[in-house]
């Protein structure tokens, strides 16, 4: 038989290989050391869920979380399942269209970043994530596209996830220099072919193969399945040794001129496979893969050899596996409008009332404890409609703008709406644990005449000013921030994963952590060791991507304060909003207000600080249906209209 396309990948697998070798994986550590605290959830389809069901099965090797790899239809029926994990979306192209509404349902549902891994500069899958927020993407350019199936591009992916594993476990002998060097235990991948010739031959003759696996090796099988049954090249069937000892073997004796077993084996597992194998009935071939552990470069050899096994199996059937006829019905099943055909979960109802429980660490409760938060839900509702309303006091990461760590002005949409409400003579105040940054993003954002009109409390509040006034840069020093300064570093030396430490006298001190990282543990690790010094650790808040510890008076309350002081608004005439809700969320002093709203996470108090937005809804999204739902009442006045839907707005 001619080469074929098949082959002809194959023969650059080597070149692809050394190109993921020296590629810069930085972020993608980063991203993966991020969520070493967590269960992650693997997103992918073909060969690229291959590399998910990789990056799920190496995840729970080095942290012990179990991870789940998913089809993007799992997602796209449950994306509740993306809600707390963060998410790793694998495609190589980005034009599959069901990785797209995948994406777009993680990214509604998650309140965990969401990540993409693509082999693309441009793809509809970029175009996607362009427009939602909260999306770090990956890219590996990868310029020649594969065939039918996966090779190079898998193998990319594959390697750059193995190697971000092995590196940040600082494995001695993690990759080695070439593709050639690779082994199936003490055996070449060439040298195993060989071996594994005869064995082909009654595969291919039989027309089927079972294939039986130890789990840690689970990518391997699966991806030999998804190639030999998308190529139409054999039946194929697999399950891991002691899953196929419970009722598969009866194939052995029912159909055994079909049967031919292939055993996917590492060390663990070798002696459970021997004594079955030599069990099993000897008109029925076997042949074992024989793999040196489950480490990343082992795992790499598997899917090297098995895409190579492929070939010799092609090659007897007279298949080219990279180039098949595909019918047009194929490639109208491949490209159906998923968006169309599937339409979204429906908005569950008691949106508010869920994330109250959640918050209060009650998700199931029991049917006597609804009716009270039932009626505290429609207390507040009530309550909050019924007022009239002169200023409104925002959070700004997270509220008016993406939670992302990268610095970015408010969309177009949040500006539109605060340029109306200022000009219908709304006073506005935003809140920020940040400081001149936000100033700079805003004045890009609105035209100077309203530079006066919008009040700032930047570093939590401790400094308030209106937009067009700069902080003084002439500022006391705070011993207390000193020394929690001094605390902190230490805890970055010692490891603590502490991105950036910014100590801003006399307000306080901001710790960034790397990106990905849980900041809930991590407020722990900080408020327990200001607590070993005899701290006062109720100072410590947290935002999704830091931890602020605070100078004693600093607060974003006082924002609330300076607004009713200030211009003489009745505290009930000011509606808050924020994202972090529940202490220690460094929002929590802001919906202590008897008016207020979170976007996120809700507080813990029954008459304040509810989510009333849609459960899918979150960060800006959440503040976008706020303010789609306010209704002038007459200048400087204002209602909030939450039971009906803005004309035009669907879920």
């Amino acid at each position: 038989m001619t080469s074929t396309q098949y082959d002809a990948e194959l023969d650059k697998l080597g070149e692809t290989y050394q190109r993921a070798l020296n590629a810069d994986i930085e972020r993608v550590k980063a991203a993966i050391s991020g969520a070493c605290d967590s269960s992650i959830i693997g997103i992918g389809s073909g060969g690229s869920f291959t590399v998910a069901s990789l990056l799920c099965n190496l995840h729970e090797t080095y942290t012990g979380r179990v991870s789940r790899a998913s089809t993007p239809l799992e997602i796209i029926c449950n994306p509740t399942l993306a809600a707390v994990s963060p998410v790793f979306l694998i495609s190589a192209e980005g034009k599959n269209p069901d990785i797209i509404e995948a994406l777009q349902r993680a990214r509604m549902h998650s309140a965990r970043p969401v990540h993409v891994i693509t082999n693309r500069q441009e793809s509809p899958l970029i175009d996607c994530a362009a427009r939602l927020t909260d999306v770090s993407m990956h890219i590996f350019e990868l310029t020649e596209k594969d065939g039918y199936l996966a090779t190079n591009s898998l193998l990319l992916d594959a390697m750059l996830i193995a190697r971000a594993y092995g590196e940040l476990d600082r494995e001695e002998r993690h990759m080695p220099a070439s593709i050639d060097d690779l082994r199936l235990g003490e055996q070449t991948i060439s040298e195993w072919l060989v071996e594994a010739e005869p064995f082909v031959g009654e595969a291919v003759r039989r027309g089927s193969v079972i294939v039986t696996f130890s789990p840690l090796l689970r990518p391997v099988a699966a991806d030999l399945e998804s190639k030999l049954a998308e190529s139409a090249l054999l039946h194929y069937q697999f399950a891991d040794l002691r899953s196929f000892a419970h009722g598969r073997h009866l194939w052995l004796a029912e159909r055994p001129a079909d049967c031919a077993i292939m055993a996917l084996i590492e060390p663990s597992l070798q002696k459970l496979w021997d004594g079955m194998r030599a069990l099993l009935p000897a008109n029925v071939p076997t042949v074992t893969m024989p793999f040196g552990g489950a480490k990343p470069r082992d795992l790499l050899a598997g899917l090297v050899a098995q895409m190579r096994l492929v070939s010799a199996i092609a090659r007897l059937t007279g298949k080219d596996p990279g180039r098949p006829y595909v019918p047009q019905f194929g490639r109208d099943l491949h490209y159906a409008n998923i968006s169309d055909l599937i339409p979204a979960p429906s908005a569950s109802g008691g949106d508010g009332e869920q994330s109250k429980y959640e918050v209060l660490g009650a998700r199931w409760p029991s049917l006597e404890h609804h009716g009270s938060m039932r009626r505290a839900l429609q207390s507040f509702r009530d309550a909050l409609e019924q007022q009239i309303f002169r200023a409104i006091v925002f959070d700004y990461d997270g509220t008016l703008c993406s939670s992302q760590r990268s610095d970015r002005p408010p969309p177009a949409a949040i500006v539109g709406h605060l340029r109306t409400l200022i000009d219908s003579g709304i006073l506005i105040a935003i809140a920020s644990g940040r400081g001149g940054s936000i100033r700079e993003e805003l004045q890009k954002s609105l035209p100077e005449p309203y530079w006066q009109k919008i009040y700032l409390g930047l570093y939590n509040a401790g400094h308030i000013a209106n937009l067009a006034t700069a902080p003084d840069e002439q500022r006391p020093t705070s011993e207390f921030l000193s020394h929690v300064t001094r605390i902190v570093r230490r805890l970055k030396e010692l490891g603590v994963p502490i991105e950036t430490i910014r100590t801003t006298h006399p307000y306080q001190v901001s710790v960034r952590f790397h990106a990905g990282v849980n900041t809930e543990s991590n407020w722990f690790v900080i408020a327990d060791a200001l607590r070993q010094a005899g701290l006062d650790m109720s100072r410590v808040v947290r935002s999704k991507h830091s931890v602020d510890i605070l100078e004693a008076g600093v607060d974003k309350s006082h924002l609330v304060a300076h607004v009713i002081q200030e211009f003489k608004i009745d505290p009930y005439e000011i509606l808050t909003m924020g994202d972090q809700g529940a202490w220690p969320g460094n929002d929590s002093s802001l919906l202590e207000h008897r008016f207020s709203l979170s976007v996120d996470v809700p507080s813990r108090r029954l008459d304040r600080g509810w989510k009333l937005a849609p459960n899918h809804k979150r960060d800006v999204d959440a503040t976008m249906w706020y303010l789609d739902r306010i209704e002038m009442v007459n200048e400087g006045r204002f209602k909030l209209r939450l039971s009906g839907q803005p004309e035009g707005e669907g879920q």
